[in-house]
């Protein structure tokens, strides 16, 4: 994963959230203690209290200083927030995703067409077979051949590249890349035989 990605990834996952959100609402009015965010939003205090620290954390939100975390006021951190848009919204050229170069040409140019830097899949480009099935021959270098998997795991591997789990799990099966017994309680890539 390139730096600007890694900065701003666990910000966009914190900010995921929709209580989350909601309190950036109410710090962007006024600074809150945990007992007023969670007073204002309906929630328990104990979520409040997880939610500011994990806003915290990530650096949208800070706390004053105060005698105990219960009594501490929260306020957005916009001088944090500043800073972290004016390096990444500078006008920097943004990074692409840099295909292996064993890969023939045609690979490297789809590959570098349709994926995102961090090398997750920008777009399925479904109604192109050819295409796709460069995708998918990306996609199957992240399962290793002669290991099962359940169907929450193969899932939670393609979710690394592409939030289209179930189209992409159909196509790696489709495609002969990824093998499953017929209840789908078991995957696995087959292992490729070379002609000699």
């Amino acid at each position: 994963m390139d730096e600007q990605n890694s900065e701003i990834l666990p910000i966009v996952k914190a900010l995921a959230d929709s209580d989350r959100l909601r309190i950036v609402g109410v710090l962007v009015l006024n600074p809150a203690s945990i007992k007023q965010v969670a007073d204002e939003l309906h929630i328990p205090f104990r979520d409040a209290y997880n939610h500011l620290t994990s806003l915290e954390h990530v650096g949208v939100v800070r706390a004053q200083a105060a005698a105990t975390p219960q009594e501490a006021v929260y306020e957005l951190d916009t001088e944090g927030l500043g800073a972290l848009s004016r390096r990444h919204l500078a006008g920097e050229p943004r990074e692409t995703y840099v295909p292996a170069p064993d890969l023939d040409k045609k690979s490297r140019k789809v590959l570098a067409a349709f994926l995102n830097a961090d090398g997750s899949v920008r777009q399925i480009p479904i109604q192109e077979p050819s295409k796709l099935r460069i995708i998918l021959d990306y996609l199957i270098q992240s399962f290793t051949p002669g290991v099962d998997y359940t169907e929450k795991e193969v899932n939670t591997i393609i979710r690394r590249f592409n939030t289209d789990v179930s189209g992409l799990r159909r196509d790696l099966v489709d495609a002969g890349l990824l093998a499953r017994v017929r209840d789908g309680s078991r995957y696995w890539r087959p292992e490729v035989k070379n002609d000699e």
